[in-house]
Protein backbone atom coordinates (compact mmCIF):
# COMPACT_ATOMS: atom_id res chain seq x y z
CA UNK A 1 0.00 0.00 0.00
CA UNK A 2 0.93 3.40 -0.65
CA UNK A 3 -0.57 6.91 1.11
CA UNK A 4 -1.73 10.41 0.34
CA UNK A 5 -1.75 12.37 3.60
CA UNK A 6 -3.44 15.56 3.69
CA UNK A 7 -5.02 18.43 5.67
CA UNK A 8 -8.56 19.25 5.39
CA UNK A 9 -9.77 22.50 3.94
CA UNK A 10 -13.41 22.15 4.42
CA UNK A 11 -14.06 20.84 0.72
CA UNK A 12 -15.40 17.61 -0.04
CA UNK A 13 -13.52 14.93 0.61
CA UNK A 14 -13.09 13.17 -2.99
CA UNK A 15 -12.29 16.44 -4.34
CA UNK A 16 -9.50 17.28 -1.98
CA UNK A 17 -7.80 14.41 -2.71
CA UNK A 18 -8.40 14.71 -6.38
CA UNK A 19 -5.62 17.91 -5.90
CA UNK A 20 -3.04 14.98 -5.02
CA UNK A 21 -2.64 13.12 -8.13
CA UNK A 22 -5.66 10.90 -8.98
CA UNK A 23 -8.58 11.20 -10.70
CA UNK A 24 -12.00 13.07 -8.35
CA UNK A 25 -13.79 9.52 -9.53
CA UNK A 26 -10.91 7.60 -8.57
CA UNK A 27 -10.86 9.25 -4.91
CA UNK A 28 -14.50 8.97 -4.58
CA UNK A 29 -14.41 5.13 -5.52
CA UNK A 30 -11.65 4.87 -3.00
CA UNK A 31 -13.53 6.38 -0.26
CA UNK A 32 -16.37 4.12 -0.52
CA UNK A 33 -14.35 1.13 -0.60
CA UNK A 34 -12.87 2.42 3.38
CA UNK A 35 -9.54 3.13 2.43
CA UNK A 36 -9.88 6.66 3.63
CA UNK A 37 -9.26 7.84 7.46
CA UNK A 38 -9.98 11.40 9.09
CA UNK A 39 -7.77 11.52 11.94
CA UNK A 40 -7.54 7.51 12.15
CA UNK A 41 -11.31 7.09 11.72
CA UNK A 42 -12.71 5.43 8.59
CA UNK A 43 -14.98 7.80 6.50
CA UNK A 44 -16.77 6.18 3.36
CA UNK A 45 -18.74 9.22 2.82
CA UNK A 46 -16.89 10.95 -0.68
CA UNK A 47 -19.26 14.24 0.41
CA UNK A 48 -18.04 14.80 3.90
CA UNK A 49 -16.15 17.89 4.80
CA UNK A 50 -13.15 17.58 6.73
CA UNK A 51 -12.15 20.62 8.77
CA UNK A 52 -8.60 22.29 8.29
CA UNK A 53 -7.56 20.81 11.62
CA UNK A 54 -8.60 16.87 10.20
CA UNK A 55 -5.68 14.73 9.11
CA UNK A 56 -6.64 12.62 6.15
CA UNK A 57 -5.23 9.80 4.83
CA UNK A 58 -5.87 7.94 1.91
CA UNK A 59 -4.67 4.06 1.25
CA UNK A 60 -3.85 3.09 -2.41
CA UNK A 61 -3.04 -0.57 -3.27
CA UNK A 62 0.25 -0.60 -5.38
CA UNK A 63 0.75 -1.73 -8.89
CA UNK A 64 2.18 -4.75 -8.49
CA UNK A 65 -1.52 -6.12 -7.79
CA UNK A 66 -2.77 -5.00 -11.18
CA UNK A 67 -3.84 -8.17 -13.22
CA UNK A 68 -2.41 -6.12 -16.25
CA UNK A 69 0.18 -7.75 -18.21
CA UNK A 70 3.28 -6.48 -19.85
CA UNK A 71 3.37 -6.60 -23.35
CA UNK A 72 6.47 -6.23 -25.90
CA UNK A 73 5.15 -3.33 -27.56
CA UNK A 74 7.58 -0.91 -29.12
CA UNK A 75 7.25 2.39 -27.64
CA UNK A 76 10.18 4.93 -28.53
CA UNK A 77 11.32 6.33 -24.74
CA UNK A 78 13.19 9.67 -25.16
CA UNK A 79 14.15 10.00 -21.09
CA UNK A 80 14.02 7.80 -18.15
CA UNK A 81 15.57 7.65 -14.68
CA UNK A 82 14.71 6.43 -11.10
CA UNK A 83 11.80 9.00 -10.92
CA UNK A 84 9.83 9.39 -14.37
CA UNK A 85 10.05 8.90 -18.28
CA UNK A 86 9.08 10.22 -21.58
CA UNK A 87 7.51 8.56 -24.23
CA UNK A 88 6.32 9.07 -27.82
CA UNK A 89 2.68 7.52 -27.76
CA UNK A 90 2.31 6.23 -31.40
CA UNK A 91 -1.03 7.12 -33.24
CA UNK A 92 -3.89 4.95 -33.43
CA UNK A 93 -2.89 3.27 -29.26
CA UNK A 94 -5.05 3.79 -26.50
CA UNK A 95 -3.21 4.98 -23.17
CA UNK A 96 -5.07 2.55 -20.98
CA UNK A 97 -6.87 -0.62 -20.77
CA UNK A 98 -10.90 0.07 -21.04
CA UNK A 99 -13.88 -2.04 -21.62
CA UNK A 100 -12.89 -2.85 -25.62
CA UNK A 101 -9.50 -2.11 -24.88
CA UNK A 102 -7.65 -4.47 -22.76
CA UNK A 103 -4.38 -5.06 -24.50
CA UNK A 104 -2.22 -3.34 -26.36
CA UNK A 105 -2.37 -0.12 -24.86
CA UNK A 106 0.23 2.00 -23.59
CA UNK A 107 0.07 1.17 -20.02
CA UNK A 108 0.76 -2.78 -20.69
CA UNK A 109 4.03 -1.82 -23.26
CA UNK A 110 5.18 0.46 -20.23
CA UNK A 111 4.88 -2.13 -17.99
CA UNK A 112 6.97 -4.43 -20.10
CA UNK A 113 9.89 -1.68 -20.99
CA UNK A 114 9.52 -0.06 -17.16
CA UNK A 115 11.14 -1.46 -13.93
CA UNK A 116 8.39 0.27 -12.22
CA UNK A 117 5.29 2.44 -12.33
CA UNK A 118 3.32 5.10 -10.08
CA UNK A 119 -0.09 3.44 -8.28
CA UNK A 120 -1.71 7.08 -7.60
CA UNK A 121 -3.71 6.22 -11.21
CA UNK A 122 -5.20 2.89 -9.70
CA UNK A 123 -4.69 -0.13 -11.29
CA UNK A 124 -5.88 0.65 -14.69
CA UNK A 125 -3.77 3.14 -15.19
CA UNK A 126 -0.76 3.13 -13.76
CA UNK A 127 2.39 5.62 -13.89
CA UNK A 128 -0.18 7.99 -16.45
CA UNK A 129 -0.26 11.43 -15.18
CA UNK A 130 -1.84 13.07 -18.57
CA UNK A 131 -3.61 11.49 -21.69
CA UNK A 132 -3.62 11.59 -25.17
CA UNK A 133 -7.19 10.86 -27.62
CA UNK A 134 -6.39 7.24 -29.08
CA UNK A 135 -5.58 8.65 -32.85
CA UNK A 136 -3.55 11.99 -30.67
CA UNK A 137 0.18 11.00 -31.50
CA UNK A 138 3.23 12.55 -29.04
CA UNK A 139 4.83 13.09 -25.61
CA UNK A 140 3.69 11.85 -22.85
CA UNK A 141 5.44 11.89 -18.79
CA UNK A 142 4.93 9.04 -17.18
CA UNK A 143 5.51 8.71 -13.30
CA UNK A 144 7.81 5.56 -12.01
CA UNK A 145 6.92 6.32 -8.20
CA UNK A 146 3.63 7.87 -6.06
CA UNK A 147 6.60 10.88 -5.11
CA UNK A 148 6.54 11.70 -8.89
CA UNK A 149 3.54 11.50 -9.87
CA UNK A 150 1.90 13.81 -7.20
CA UNK A 151 4.24 16.56 -7.93
CA UNK A 152 4.04 16.37 -12.38
CA UNK A 153 -0.11 16.27 -11.48
CA UNK A 154 0.78 19.67 -9.41
CA UNK A 155 2.41 21.14 -12.36
CA UNK A 156 -0.58 19.92 -14.43
CA UNK A 157 -2.86 21.31 -12.20
CA UNK A 158 -0.72 24.68 -11.53
CA UNK A 159 -0.39 25.33 -14.93
CA UNK A 160 3.06 24.86 -15.04
CA UNK A 161 3.89 22.27 -17.54
CA UNK A 162 4.52 23.42 -21.41
CA UNK A 163 2.19 21.63 -23.95
CA UNK A 164 2.65 21.93 -27.58
CA UNK A 165 0.87 20.11 -30.17
CA UNK A 166 1.20 20.45 -34.38
CA UNK A 167 -2.27 20.57 -35.90
CA UNK A 168 -3.16 20.73 -39.36
CA UNK A 169 -6.75 22.33 -39.56
CA UNK A 170 -8.79 23.34 -42.32
CA UNK A 171 -9.49 26.73 -44.18
CA UNK A 172 -7.39 29.48 -44.50
CA UNK A 173 -6.35 31.71 -41.10
CA UNK A 174 -7.20 35.07 -40.00
CA UNK A 175 -3.50 35.94 -38.96
CA UNK A 176 -0.46 34.90 -37.56
CA UNK A 177 -1.53 34.06 -33.96
CA UNK A 178 -4.37 34.26 -31.70
CA UNK A 179 -6.50 32.59 -28.55
CA UNK A 180 -9.62 30.62 -28.43
CA UNK A 181 -11.31 31.46 -24.87
CA UNK A 182 -14.56 29.03 -24.35
CA UNK A 183 -15.65 27.16 -21.54
CA UNK A 184 -16.22 23.36 -22.41
CA UNK A 185 -18.27 20.54 -20.86
CA UNK A 186 -20.14 17.51 -22.02
CA UNK A 187 -22.82 17.90 -24.97
CA UNK A 188 -26.34 17.91 -24.25
CA UNK A 189 -27.02 15.94 -27.51
CA UNK A 190 -23.93 13.63 -27.63
CA UNK A 191 -22.41 11.79 -24.81
CA UNK A 192 -19.48 11.07 -26.93
CA UNK A 193 -18.66 14.83 -27.28
CA UNK A 194 -17.50 17.87 -25.81
CA UNK A 195 -19.43 21.32 -26.50
CA UNK A 196 -19.04 25.07 -25.86
CA UNK A 197 -20.93 25.66 -22.57
CA UNK A 198 -21.52 28.47 -20.41
CA UNK A 199 -21.63 26.91 -17.75
CA UNK A 200 -18.66 25.00 -18.37
CA UNK A 201 -15.16 24.53 -17.23
CA UNK A 202 -12.67 27.11 -18.13
CA UNK A 203 -10.73 26.37 -21.30
CA UNK A 204 -7.86 28.43 -23.40
CA UNK A 205 -6.11 26.98 -25.94
CA UNK A 206 -3.30 29.49 -28.16
CA UNK A 207 -2.20 28.65 -31.59
CA UNK A 208 0.68 30.38 -33.94
CA UNK A 209 0.18 30.19 -37.59
CA UNK A 210 3.21 28.10 -39.04
CA UNK A 211 2.04 27.14 -42.69
CA UNK A 212 -0.91 28.09 -44.38
CA UNK A 213 -1.86 26.30 -48.03
CA UNK A 214 -4.94 26.65 -49.99
CA UNK A 215 -7.46 24.77 -47.72
CA UNK A 216 -5.29 23.94 -44.85
CA UNK A 217 -3.09 25.44 -42.37
CA UNK A 218 -0.36 24.02 -39.93
CA UNK A 219 -0.75 25.51 -36.14
CA UNK A 220 1.91 25.09 -33.40
CA UNK A 221 -0.63 24.97 -30.28
CA UNK A 222 -0.04 25.47 -26.86
CA UNK A 223 -2.72 24.13 -24.42
CA UNK A 224 -3.09 26.46 -21.09
CA UNK A 225 -5.86 24.23 -19.63
CA UNK A 226 -5.96 20.71 -20.20
CA UNK A 227 -9.69 19.68 -20.89
CA UNK A 228 -10.41 16.59 -23.01
CA UNK A 229 -11.13 16.66 -26.39
CA UNK A 230 -9.63 21.10 -26.15
CA UNK A 231 -7.91 21.27 -29.32
CA UNK A 232 -10.17 19.47 -31.49
CA UNK A 233 -13.39 21.46 -30.08
CA UNK A 234 -11.76 24.92 -29.65
CA UNK A 235 -10.87 24.87 -33.16
CA UNK A 236 -14.15 23.48 -35.01
CA UNK A 237 -16.01 26.23 -32.93
CA UNK A 238 -13.89 29.12 -34.91
CA UNK A 239 -14.38 26.86 -38.06
CA UNK A 240 -10.82 25.20 -38.58
CA UNK A 241 -11.50 21.66 -37.65
CA UNK A 242 -8.75 18.99 -36.60
CA UNK A 243 -8.30 17.36 -40.21
CA UNK A 244 -9.00 13.83 -40.10
CA UNK A 245 -10.84 14.08 -36.78
CA UNK A 246 -13.71 11.26 -36.97
CA UNK A 247 -15.97 13.72 -34.27
CA UNK A 248 -16.16 17.48 -35.17
CA UNK A 249 -14.91 17.54 -38.62
CA UNK A 250 -17.26 19.37 -40.48
CA UNK A 251 -19.06 18.69 -44.07
CA UNK A 252 -16.53 19.61 -46.41
CA UNK A 253 -13.50 19.35 -44.37
CA UNK A 254 -10.37 18.19 -46.64
CA UNK A 255 -9.62 14.94 -46.12
CA UNK A 256 -6.74 13.01 -44.34
CA UNK A 257 -4.89 9.74 -43.83
CA UNK A 258 -5.50 10.14 -39.71
CA UNK A 259 -6.15 13.08 -37.59
CA UNK A 260 -3.85 15.38 -37.73
CA UNK A 261 -2.63 16.31 -34.44
CA UNK A 262 0.63 15.69 -32.29
CA UNK A 263 1.88 16.17 -28.79
CA UNK A 264 5.40 17.92 -30.06
CA UNK A 265 6.89 19.74 -27.59
CA UNK A 266 6.13 19.27 -23.09
CA UNK A 267 8.79 21.51 -20.92
CA UNK A 268 8.41 20.85 -17.19
CA UNK A 269 10.55 20.49 -13.97
CA UNK A 270 12.04 17.70 -12.72
CA UNK A 271 9.50 16.66 -9.89
CA UNK A 272 12.16 15.43 -7.41
CA UNK A 273 14.99 17.87 -8.87
CA UNK A 274 13.54 20.98 -9.77
CA UNK A 275 15.86 20.72 -12.85
CA UNK A 276 13.87 21.96 -15.89
CA UNK A 277 13.24 19.41 -18.91
CA UNK A 278 12.27 19.71 -22.29
CA UNK A 279 11.19 17.36 -25.11
CA UNK A 280 10.61 17.68 -28.81
CA UNK A 281 9.09 14.48 -31.07
CA UNK A 282 8.41 14.81 -34.36
CA UNK A 283 5.43 12.90 -35.68
CA UNK A 284 5.45 9.69 -38.08
CA UNK A 285 5.44 9.84 -41.57
CA UNK A 286 1.83 9.50 -42.11
CA UNK A 287 1.39 13.22 -40.71
CA UNK A 288 3.03 14.55 -43.99
CA UNK A 289 4.88 17.42 -41.61
CA UNK A 290 7.95 17.17 -44.84
CA UNK A 291 5.49 17.44 -47.33
CA UNK A 292 4.20 21.07 -45.32
CA UNK A 293 7.93 22.04 -45.83
CA UNK A 294 8.17 23.30 -42.61
CA UNK A 295 9.70 22.07 -38.40
CA UNK A 296 9.24 24.09 -35.56
CA UNK A 297 11.84 25.50 -34.05
CA UNK A 298 13.20 22.83 -30.92
CA UNK A 299 13.63 25.92 -28.57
Amino acid sequence: MSEIRVWGTGERLDKLLSGEGISRSRAAALIKRGQASINGKVVIQPSFCPKDIDEVVLLIQKTENTELKGENIPITILFEDNSLAVVVKPYGMVVHPAAGNESGTLVNALLYQLDNLSGIGGERRPGIVHRLDKDTSGLLMIAKDDQAHAELSRQLAEREIQKHYLALVAGQMNGQEGSIDRPLGRSLKDRKKIAIRPDGREALTKWKLLAQHNDRALLDIQLITGRTHQIRVHMASIGHPVLGDPLYAMRGTPKAARMMLHAWKLAFLHPKTGKPLQFTAEPDEGFGLDRLSILPENQ
